[in-house]
């Protein structure tokens, strides 16, 4: 129809057109906000600071200045926050969002009997959960037999047809075979894995491409899993296998991550060349030593053991800690003493999404101090995750994802739990 318009007309209809889309994109932008807390924790570990005022504008800070010093925009929007401190929106670097708490249902029945769309609802909720918990980038490390679900996941994010953090998704977790599966069935039975299996370096090679060519944002590889003859963790694959796997990725620009809990585990994949190494649990002195020297960060989830203890009965100051508690106890001081860089990551699902700030506690009790434990939520988790560039930093020109809290989590950290404000690429999304 357009097409038999006369030149002229069609101009005019585009000008028009692109006008009124240029209104619409004008009217659905938030306006520049104002956020003025009694204090400001910028995420580096300097001390809070006072008198501070932060200018939001286009999802990013524009200015961190004195109160009274700022030149506001027209219709910017101010918020008085009394009592409160503006910090980084939050990090969770290892966390299952089509998880939810053991104690609920067992891994094996959600990942056996709970059918991909409740799955996928289920993760819906608990995205939102998380966001009104200040958690504001999560980065998924598997989704447990879901497919890649956590792909349409954050594409319904992005396209804000949820609400929920920055997903950053590892798809399914790639496994050695024979080394992880669902227990307890009769051997003839062919039980889904929950994971992706390579049984040698060309199914590992290929498993790896299959990912990245279906969406996911980083590859998470087991370099060791209870399979041996006792339940204990053994090692999985080679250094050479893991070597070539982390090649791979990161030729395509990805990070490659590796779940490892045994000393054996974790020292394959530090010679690889991993970015990081989840739970750690085995972390020798000498392990946490290569790990500093080939920076190699970790991810000590020690939520998710201190939950399953529970689940087995253990009540925190009822009776001495379990074996498996003490044991991660004295892992993290190792690698605290080794120089080892620590980021937040708490295996969330094991436990209720929306707890996440759990992981911050117990790292807090285990010897970090609270400054040291936002850090490893804020700016260290963001140079993981290294885009955007100062995710986890209040800075000019950092993406305006902010926690306002009531109290100061720099002397308790119990104050992360006090939210009193979200702000996600500069929109409120959590209000008191």
């Amino acid at each position: 129809m357009f097409g038999r318009l006369p030149p002229h007309t069609m101009r005019l209809l585009l000008a028009s057109f692109l006008c009124a889309a240029s209104s619409l994109s004008a009217q659905s932008a938030p306006p520049p906000l104002l956020l003025v807390p009694d204090r400001v924790l910028d995420g580096t570990g300097a001390p809070a600071q006072a008198n501070l005022a932060v200018l939001v504008d286009s999802g990013r800070i524009i200015v961190v200045a004195p109160r009274g010093s700022i030149r506001l925009p027209a219709g910017t929007r101010v918020l008085e926050l009394p009592g409160t401190t503006l910090l980084p929106g939050l990090i969770d670097l290892h966390s299952h969002v089509l998880l939810h708490p053991y104690n609920e249902v067992p891994w094996e029945d959600q990942v056996l009997r709970e059918g991909l769309g409740e799955r996928t609802a289920r993760a819906t909720v608990h995205l939102a959960r998380t966001l009104d918990a200040g958690f504001t980038t999560l980065r998924d490390l598997g989704t447990e037999g879901a497919a890649s679900a956590d792909v349409g996941l954050r594409a319904a994010l992005e396209k804000g047809v949820i609400r929920g953090p920055r997903l950053v998704v590892a798809e399914q977790a790639i496994v050695m075979r024979g080394s992880y599966a669902p227990r307890g069935f009769a051997p003839e039975h062919r039980i889904p894995i929950a994971a992706e299996e390579a049984g040698n370096l060309p199914e590992l090679v290929a498993a790896v491409r299959g990912q990245i060519a279906r969406g996911a944002d980083l590859i998470k590889v087991y370099a060791d899993y209870r399979w041996g003859p006792d339940g204990s963790a053994q090692p999985a694959f080679t250094v050479e296998e893991l070597r070539a796997a982390v090649e791979i990725a990161n030729s395509s620009g990805r990070p490659l991550v590796a779940h490892a809990s045994s000393a054996e585990g974790m020292r394959r994949a530090a010679l690889a060349g991993v970015q990081t190494i989840e739970h750690g649990d085995g972390g020798t002195a000498e392990v946490f030593a290569l790990m500093r020297e080939r920076n190699v960060t970790l991810v000590p989830t020690v939520a998710a053991g201190h939950a399953i203890a529970q689940y087995g009965g253990w009540r925190p100051g009822n009776g001495p800690e379990p074996t498996r508690v003490r044991a991660k106890r004295a892992s993290v001081q190792l690698a605290l003493e080794a120089g080892v860089q620590l980021a937040n990551g708490s295996d969330v699902g094991v436990f209720a999404h929306g707890d996440n700030v759990r992981e911050l506690e117990l790292l807090v009790d285990y010897g970090l101090t609270p400054m040291q434990a936002i850090v490893a939520a804020t700016t260290t988790a963001g140079r993981v995750l290294q885009r955007p560039a100062d995710l986890g930093a209040v800075r000019v020109g950092a993406p305006a994802d902010l926690l306002i809290v009531r109290g100061d989590p720099s002397a308790d950290i119990r104050a992360l739990r006090a939210v009193h404000t979200v702000i996600q690429r500069g929109t409120v999304v959590r209000a008191p």
